[in-house]
């Protein structure tokens, strides 16, 4: 019976090193998929027969069993690539999937839009991530990922911010509206959008009409104003400008603003000239346009009109933001991409094309954003490579074969034994 033993033995020994050796084989076969994570074999001994019973002690062992497969979800390297829609977690956490058997996680980044406009993996799947509002701002709100309408519409100009110096030494001037150029101390120009995002050229023209006090006209060309004459001025705004008398901005007053352009364009659009924070709203003055004893000039001025778009360029930033660029030069978030993370990664079950699904192990996902709340940074134009470490591999596959021929020589040995048994009755 102790001859036998040694066969169901040494065949435990054969099972579980070939088992084990299967597991090596998985990682060598995927050291070079992208977001793959290893395994490790884990063996127990198996007990047949205590000779004292409950006592302990002198207990026959049964031989080998493959107890437990781990994963190793370390992390694996970053690479770089060209490619914008190229992600890779550094740290803790999964990207969601829409799979056909439901929710599924994966660490491989290789993603791409496809003709829908929507963020998928190699295999379609669709990417989650939270979405954002109408403003461009992130929500909560978790959803696939999708480009949607490829063209924004127009948006009317509702403020126009100037800052600038007025010449405190400049005479007063009496404003001609049929002479503008020459009736006033200083004039400049700036592009505006109406309704329907039509460009639309402003002209401001300034005049000292007392110490400190100054009045503004905002005046487009007849060609551009409903019932307009091309080449003629026609007003659509006016204002009071007062200074302090050591030069900051003291108060600004709106007296005219209807903006009437032509060519489909709403009526009376309302457009809003600010100078600065006034001392009289609180301001310091210090930030804001001023007076002082040197030349009419313009710093900057800034105006939150728009032309309609079409979608330029799109990248994601190293906080997984989806960011549309489009050909007016404005820009707006999209989505930002979802981090899944679990009490328990080395519980997830596999179930190929580098996915994981949720078990009873891991847990249950937290759905959260990058670098929040513990789960890793999302970094573009880059993925994460295999964590199969080649060398250990290659040592744990001889150690594996030692094992086997080892486990071999068990069962020769006991078919020589069980021979010589035979052949007692010769």
């Amino acid at each position: 019976m102790g001859i036998l033993r040694s066969f169901n033995i040494g065949v435990s020994g054969l099972q579980a090193t070939g088992q084990g050796m299967g597991v090596i084989g998985d990682n060598i076969a995927n050291a070079g998929t992208t977001g793959f994570k290893s395994s490790r074999a884990e063996f127990q001994d198996v007990l047949a027969v205590s000779l004292k019973g409950i006592d302990g002690g002198d207990q026959f062992g049964a031989g080998v069993k493959l107890a437990h497969i781990k994963s190793l979800m370390t992390q694996g390297d970053i690479s770089r690539t060209d490619s914008i829609t190229d992600l890779a977690i550094n740290g803790d956490g999964l990207f969601q999937v829409d799979a056909p058997f439901g929710k599924g996680y994966t660490r491989d980044g290789s993603l791409h839009f496809n003709k829908e406009g929507e963020l998928v993996n190699g295999d379609g799947y669709r990417v989650n991530g939270f979405q954002a509002n109408d403003e461009g701002e992130i929500t909560n709100k978790l959803g696939a990922i999708k480009l949607g309408n490829t063209t924004i519409p127009a948006t009317a100009t509702k403020e126009v911010k100037i800052n600038m110096n007025f010449d405190s030494r400049d005479e007063i001037k009496t404003f001609d509206p049929a002479n503008p150029e020459k009736s006033s101390n200083f004039s400049n120009s700036m592009t505006v959008y109406d309704n329907v995002g039509t460009a639309r050229l402003v002209n401001l023209y300034y005049n000292k009409t007392a110490d400190n006090q100054w009045t503004y006209r905002a005046m487009v060309d007849g060609g551009d104003a409903q019932g307009g004459v091309p080449g003629q001025m026609v007003q659509m705004a006016q204002g009071n400008i007062q200074f302090s008398t050591n030069g900051r901005l003291q108060n600004v007053t709106e007296t005219s603003n209807a903006f009437n352009f032509n060519k489909g364009a709403a009526q009376g659009q309302k457009i809003s000239f600010s100078f600065g924070e006034t001392l009289q709203d609180g301001g310091d003055g210090l930030d804001a346009s001023t007076q002082y004893g040197s030349i009419n000039t313009v710093a900057r001025h800034t105006q939150d009109g728009s032309s309609a778009a079409t979608l330029a360029s799109m990248s994601f930033s190293d906080d997984g933001v989806l960011t549309a660029v489009y050909d007016n030069g404005e820009s707006r978030d999209i989505a930002q991409i979802a981090i899944a993370k679990f009490e328990n990664n080395e519980g997830l079950f596999k179930v190929g094309k580098n996915l994981f699904k949720e078990s009873r192990n891991s847990g249950q996902p937290a759905m959260g954003k990058p670098s929040e709340g513990g789960r890793g940074e999302v970094l573009s134009k880059s993925i994460e490579l295999s964590n199969v470490d080649i060398a250990n591999e290659f040592v744990g596959l001889m150690t594996a074969q030692r094992n086997f021929q080892a486990n071999a020589k068990t069962l020769t040995t006991a078919d020589q034994m069980l021979q010589e048994v035979l052949n007692i009755k010769r």
